[in-house]
């Protein structure tokens, strides 16, 4: 994969970044090319071997066809929610990682769910806030929509899938512990 500076790509649990150069860097006996990649939440650098790109899981952000997909992804449906916490920690954290912003709705919208049922543990809230961020940052940096008018679609979007998957999963997570 081949990035240009000014490129905007989605960079795995850091969100939306900017290609701000590409460089190259002495490593001792041989030298590589890097992406000097700018976080747009925090400004930070990242420097990424242009080699390494996606193995890391560094891709474009999404286009239009694909951000029609994540609208209509989210409000649909979503499979079984785990009740054993292990198990679902262990999936929603692989899933955020992924750097797939289809992954990261996936773990929106379970744990959307689950804090409807309960108070969602310190970790499985950070993976929900997380998991939020990822979507929102993605659509709004891609200028597919506003933070405002998305915030507001998603919430009605989240509030939709968790309103079908009521029908198929009722309340028995209720007990689960956390």
């Amino acid at each position: 994969m081949e990035l240009s500076i000014g490129q905007k790509v989605a960079y795995p649990t850091q969100g939306v970044c900017v290609v701000e150069d590409i460089k190259q860097r002495d490593g001792g006996a041989d030298s590589l090319n890097y992406y000097f990649l700018r976080v747009l939440s925090d400004n930070s650098i990242i420097f990424v071997p242009t080699e390494n790109a996606e193995t890391v899981g560094i891709r474009p952000v999404i286009s239009v066809r694909q951000y029609r997909k994540l609208v209509e992804f989210l409000g649909a449906d979503f499979s079984e929610v785990s009740s054993d916490w292990k198990m679902r920690s262990r999936e929603f954290g692989l899933k955020l990682q992924s750097g797939d912003v289809f992954e990261a709705a996936d773990v929106l919208k379970k744990l959307t769910f689950l804090s409807h049922e309960k108070k969602l543990s310190f970790r499985e809230q950070t993976y929900l806030e997380k998991a939020r961020f990822l979507i929102v940052s993605e659509v709004t940096n891609a200028d597919l929509a506003s933070e405002k008018t998305f915030d507001r679609k998603l919430d009605e979007l989240l509030e939709k899938a968790c309103s079908k998957h009521l029908a198929i999963q009722p309340r028995i997570l209720a007990a689960t512990n956390h």
